[in-house]
């Protein structure tokens, strides 16, 4: 085993290989050695020609030779060649090489090369010899996956994040849109057919016997209202008035999809540590939470200006009992604070089975969280005679009334999502409803579940679809005809397995105050006073409209003097005021 003897010392910098470099006087000569030395400018040659024909077929910009020198992984400069012994067999012929550092051995001189330029080598060279050498460490394959999962859940948290805020506003906005999309087709289809019968000349003598009726008339349709009716007008602005503004939907939006992600926080915290698991030891793949629904007027889309209360149902996988309902709102107020900013006070009503979280910015909104479980429909065990005291288990439990109540109304959104949201004009004489229940007390007494049946019974039976004057005057009739009274039909309740009355609850006295109202109501809409059952100001007449009406003739067809004219005023008037005073 002989070493070579005229080589650099440790430490320096290696002469960088070129063709035009020598080798020194004194050095052997190695037929291997000296065809590597001709052969290794043809490497990066290759890799330089690879990447453009890369770069052109990808479409990105070609960089400098010297650049891909300098950067590319084939021209690292090697090092460490004083580490590398050659052993020779007997004749003095090169058999194989050996590195020092690294502890390792090949026969071919590319290897060598490859091996002096290796990632492993400069390693243990920067270890052992220069720990200035620059090595550039790539991250494991477990440690990039890692990195990969990471940056796509949070990728993912943000889209859901920002389509969860869309898909609100997306909603509120396609059911306006939808309603005003139906008016304007109605108004198209209807100005089509008024200019088809104006222009159409008309038929000859039709009412002379002999005479034969045009087939147009045979088959006339019935004639439609027209969309642009003043009652139409009326309670399309009416409406408009009362649709929620912007910042109060976004703030809705806000603090319902803040509590959302909060109580999702919560739910995993409960999972990890199992302190509320039921079993004997925690059970981490337990989950106490199971969900959090929407319900009432926001799941619903029944929103009114003004409206600061809105609600949510949290599903339990046990029968909730107090404990649990106090835990939850002392970790709300922790986990709120780890993605917003906003200050929000959180309050407990074990009484009521629910949380109520509040903002404190303006305009102030608050969420009242309701907990309960589908297990509370099971009827409870009866208490031995023995025990005078209930456990103490079963006295934790909330207040089984209230957790039916509960699931319930998640049974009254899902039924109203799935039967009155697509109806034509239901929704806006809903929200209609609501603002005349809000500011008549009368009407205050009607149950709301009560009277989204009856709205959604009522258009959903007519023959075709309904203009928001003819739905709501539609309504009032059924009202009117005594439907709410003792000895009526009544309203059964569609999500109870049991015969069930939504309106059993409502006095004999408060459902004949609703009927003569409806009744009132249905003859200001005869004699076009519909402003007055909407609370409003009364609308200008449109142009199309103006001068149509004229004053009815009298009976004997004689001529009215002014004095009889300004009578009949001065009676109208009359008349009026006492209707007002009904009203």
């Amino acid at each position: 085993t002989t070493t070579t003897a005229n080589k650099p010392p440790a430490g320096a910098a290696p002469a960088p290989s070129s063709p035009a470099t020598a080798p020194p006087k004194g050095t052997p000569v190695n037929p291997g050695r000296a065809l590597a030395a001709i052969k290794k400018p043809v490497l990066p040659h290759s890799v330089l020609v690879a990447k453009a024909t890369q770069a052109k077929a990808t479409g990105t910009p070609r960089s400098d030779p010297q650049s891909e020198e300098e950067d590319g992984p084939a021209e690292v400069q090697a090092v460490g060649h004083d580490y590398v012994e050659e052993v020779c067999n007997d004749d003095g012929k090169v058999i194989r090489f050996h590195c020092k550092l690294c502890e390792c051995s090949f026969n071919d001189p590319n290897a060598k090369d490859m091996h002096l330029k290796g990632r492993r080598h400069r390693l243990q060279y920067k270890k052992k010899v220069n720990p200035e050498l620059p090595v550039d460490i790539k991250p494991s394959n477990r440690t990039r996956k890692l990195l990969e999962g990471k940056l796509r859940k949070q990728k993912a948290a943000l889209k859901r994040q920002q389509d969860e805020e869309q898909r609100w506003h997306v909603e509120m906005s396609r059911r306006y849109e939808e309603d005003m999309y139906w008016r304007r087709l109605e108004e198209e289809q209807l100005y089509w057919e008024e200019q088809r019968r104006r222009l159409a000349p008309p038929p000859p003598l039709m009412g002379r016997l002999g005479m034969p009726v045009p087939p147009l008339l045979l088959f006339s349709p019935k004639p439609v209202r027209r969309p642009d009716s003043p009652d139409d007008r009326h309670v399309m602005a009416k409406h408009s008035s009362i649709y929620p503004a912007e910042e109060e939907l976004q703030a809705v939006q806000r603090i319902v999809s803040h509590s959302e992600r909060a109580l999702k926080l919560v739910s995993d915290s409960l999972m990890e540590d199992g302190a509320h698991s039921r079993d004997k030891g925690p059970d981490p793949k337990a989950r106490t939470l199971k969900g959090v629904m929407r319900v009432g007027i926001l799941a619903k889309g029944l929103l009114l200006r003004g409206d600061r209360n809105v609600e949510l149902i949290l599903l339990s996988a046990h029968k909730p009992t107090v404990s649990l309902l106090r835990h939850i709102a002392d970790r709300l107020p922790e986990a709120l604070t780890t993605f917003c900013e906003d200050e929000y006070e959180v309050q407990t009503r074990p009484r009521e089975a629910s949380i109520l979280v509040c903002s404190c910015k303006e305009p102030k909104m608050q969420v009242t969280i309701s907990l309960t479980s589908p297990l509370m429909r099971e009827e409870p065990e009866p208490e031995p005679e023995s025990e005078p005291h209930p456990p103490q288990e079963s006295r934790d439990i909330l207040n089984r009334t209230k957790c039916l109540e509960y699931l319930a109304t998640l049974r009254h959104a899902k039924w109203f999502q799935a039967r009155a949201n697509g109806l034509q004009s239901c929704v806006i004489i809903i929200r209609i409803l609501r603002d005349l229940c809000q500011r008549v007390p009368t009407w205050g007494k009607m149950p709301s579940w009560a009277m989204e049946l009856l709205v959604e019974k009522v258009i959903s039976s007519a023959p075709g679809p309904l203009t928001p004057g003819e739905a709501i005057r539609r309504v009032l009739e059924c009202m009117a005809t005594g439907i709410l009274l003792p000895d009526g039909p009544g309203l059964l309740d569609p999500c109870e397995k049991e015969h069930t009355d939504v309106l059993e609850n409502m006095s004999v006295q408060a459902r004949e105050d609703i009927t003569a109202s409806a009744q009132h109501a249905l003859r200001l809409l005869a004699f076009r006073q519909i402003h007055k059952v909407l609370g409003m100001e009364s609308l200008p007449v449109s142009k199309g409209r103006a001068g149509g009406h004229t004053r009815k003739r009298r009976l004997d067809g004689g001529d009215t003097s002014e004095g009889e004219g300004k009578k009949d005023k001065k009676d109208a008037e009359e008349d009026e005021e006492t209707d007002d005073e009904d009203a």
